[in-house]
């Protein structure tokens, strides 16, 4: 463990002997070898190491919009309107750094975006059972007439040069100082002017945090740079374009919004301390060290804070850089626990490092709409949930950068439904790509997201799985089969929990796919149709733009509920289905967990549901009153499928006995 740049080499040598190299700057070389034996235990034990990841909101498991470039606050109520209409579920409306004023936090465009009509909005939102996510980059504003500027000057929250004063550099916001998380005067000023612009009572009550730009970015090439001469130069930050210029509404209806977004309304009128102390090491050059890591952007210091800056407590940037995003999201974890105490935030980060995850969850930064990106997303997922201890990850589902093809986006819609995190998400250079531009991506969409919201319990009991032990949310093959030296290599199927085995199209516009299937007993998720794996490839042909091959691993047992809904909120009254998969000896298991769906700590239960001998019991803990049922059984087996209807509560254990061979039925079910 170690926050230094490092170079990492995985390799294997002319002989065929494989090495793993480290070649770092420098800093602290702490070593933990996790003994396992298998691999999931070595993920429990990496996450004992460096802590737990948090636990997410329920809601956040839902479907999420955002694209930077949505210019006033009547394209984003259109978008929300746009998706119902469709008649595909939202549950997460995100504005970009489009609604500042002029890039600066804690600030809303008073002609584009006013407060006013913001809190609208979220009441909007509210009302109609959806959320709204909004962004916070750390760059702040150094326009002396900027309150928060001026609030964070006397706090003495900010990163300083060497002579005492701020450091400055650029970003979205133009000439700009960040703030020094690592101190509590840092700490504290953000969770203050989070405190303050969030407030439900004045503010915007918003839902969850997007933390961007924390690596920490800087638009200033080199360390030459003059920071205001660079934002001057480039325009930073930009004038709205002459085709975004103010307006008081769309000019056409948006259904389910008040009258100020209605054709008729009107537009809502706008209502230094120095370190005394050095703990970073004497005598090194902290821009140009002797060696040089393969550091993407160039030089240590370029595009990024200073490498000589010192923090508040005397640390050098040097050592601590790949520590801000951590530092960022933790105090922002704190905002949102000051705003409501006792509810879970939400905050998403594109910086990490080890344990930001007991804070936030991550999405794989600017990716583009490619067919290469769509298939790394499923490796970057492995290595995020598997290695990193990051349950709640996602890429954005359609490409960030450049434009969106139609085939394309469908597969990736359909991946994207079986990933942890699920937002659409694009540039403000690219094309609109939200999901009901296309007819095809509509109907795509509407089966992908009836799919999950049907298995979201599924995947928050794997979350909380995480979140509790560090057992993967989502798993590589070998971590399912570690005895099978065929499934070391893979790196675009996966299992989402333990018992969904995901074997998505990967080729450019292909219909075929060729995947492994393990030597086990396996049930089509579609059609419930079994099929037995022999350890081989097998090549899935004539497989629709609409379809993505997933199969129920024998042996589990999986919670579905008994339909979907546009919103998590009506999602939580359905009852169960429970789909007993069952293995070659007739025998499965699963488990259930069930709360609040927002509470840090609350009540909770944790049932297991274990099938044998044709009896189906349910045990564990009850403390979470929900009032729901199991409505059904579907029991899978070589011989076919049946279902039987039940009404069984979930608040206490029960046991069932069948004869489910009376009940079978052909082997081409359908999604119960």
């Amino acid at each position: 463990m170690n926050s230094n740049g490092m170079d990492i080499d995985l390799n294997v040598t002319p002989e065929g002997d494989h090495y793993l190299e480290y070649s770092t700057l420098g800093g602290i070389l702490d070593f933990y070898f996790f003994a396992g034996p298998t691999p999931t235990e070595v993920s429990k034990q990496h996450a004992e190491a460096i802590g737990l990841a948090a636990m997410m909101p329920y809601w956040s498991l839902g479907f999420h919009q955002a694209k930077y470039g949505y210019w006033d606050v009547n394209v984003l109520a259109e978008v929300v309107a746009n998706y119902s209409t469709a008649n595909i579920p939202l549950e997460v409306l995100w504005s970009d750094i489009d609604y500042m004023d002029m890039r600066k936090d804690f600030t809303t465009d008073p002609e584009r975006f006013p407060i006013s009509k913001m809190r609208e909005l979220v009441d909007t939102l509210h009302n109609r059972q959806q959320q709204l996510v909004m962004m916070l980059d750390p760059g702040i504003s150094t326009n002396n007439s900027y309150e928060s500027f001026q609030r964070g000057q006397e706090a003495g929250a900010f990163l300083k040069a060497a002579d005492g004063s701020n450091y400055r550099g650029v970003q979205w916001a133009g000439e700009v100082v960040w703030p020094d998380y690592h101190s509590k005067e840092g700490h504290d000023w953000w969770v203050d002017e989070m405190e303050r612009f969030f407030d439900p009572e004045t503010g915007l009550d918003i839902d969850g945090v997007w933390n961007d730009m924390n690596e920490a970015s800087n638009f200033c090439p080199n360390v030459d740079c003059d920071p205001a001469k660079h934002a001057k130069d480039t325009n930073t930050p930009p004038q709205p374009p002459e085709n975004h210029r103010p307006r008081p509404n769309t000019g056409r209806p948006i259904p389910g919004f008040p009258d100020s977004f209605q054709p008729n309304s009107t537009l809502a009128k706008r209502q230094d301390a120095s370190n005394e102390w050095d703990k970073a090491l004497a005598h090194r050059d902290l821009f140009n060290p002797p060696y040089s890591i393969q550091n993407a952007m160039g030089r240590l210091s370029d595009r990024t804070i200073y490498t000589n800056i010192s923090n508040h407590d005397g640390t050098a940037q040097y050592d601590t850089h790949n520590l801000y995003g951590l530092t960022m999201v933790k105090a922002t974890y704190d905002g949102m626990i000051k705003r409501k105490p006792g509810k879970r935030p939400f905050v998403l980060t594109r910086s990490t490092f080890l344990h930001s995850s007991a804070w936030s969850a991550h999405w794989f930064g600017d990716n583009r709409s490619s067919w290469a990106h769509y298939r790394i997303s499923i490796a970057q997922m492995l290595g995020f949930t598997a290695v990193h201890n990051y349950p709640m990850v996602g890429s954005d589902v359609c490409g960030f950068n450049g434009r969106a093809e139609e085939n394309m986006c469908s597969r990736w819609v359909l991946l994207g439904a079986f990933m942890p995190f699920f937002r659409n998400h694009a540039d403000v250079a690219s094309t609109n790509q939200e999901f009901y531009l296309w007819e095809s991506v509509t109907k795509v969409a509407q089966k992908a997201i009836d799919a999950r919201y049907r298995l979201l319990d599924y995947i928050y009991t794997a979350l909380h799985h995480a979140s509790s032990t560090g057992v993967p949310s989502v798993n590589p093959l070998f971590f399912i089969y570690p005895s099978d030296s065929n499934t070391f290599g893979i790196d675009t199927q996966f299992f989402l929990g333990d018992s969904l085995l995901v074997s998505p199209v990967v080729e450019d516009d292909s219909q075929s796919v060729t995947f492994y299937l393990p030597d086990d007993l396996f049930y089509d998720f579609w059609t419930h149709k079994p099929i037995r794996g022999q350890g081989e490839h097998v090549t899935v042909d004539n497989v629709g733009f609409d379809e993505i091959p997933v199969y129920i691993r024998g042996g589990s047992i999986v919670p579905l509920r008994n339909e979907s809904s546009n919103t998590t909120a009506e999602l939580r009254k359905k009852n169960f289905n429970l789909v007993v998969a069952q293995d070659r000896n007739g025998y499965a298991e699963g488990s259930l967990y069930l709360d609040d769906g927002e509470s840090i700590e609350g009540k909770s239960s944790e049932i297991k549901f274990v099938w044998e001998d044709n009896i189906l019991t349910a045990n564990g803990t009850f403390g979470y009153r929900s009032g729901l049922e199991v409505e059904s059984i579907t029991i899978l087996s070589e011989k076919g499928s049946g279902t039987i209807s039940l009404k069984e509560s979930l608040d206490r254990p029960f046991e069932v006995q069948t004869k489910i061979e009376r009940r079978i039925v052909d082997q081409q079910g359908s999604l119960p």
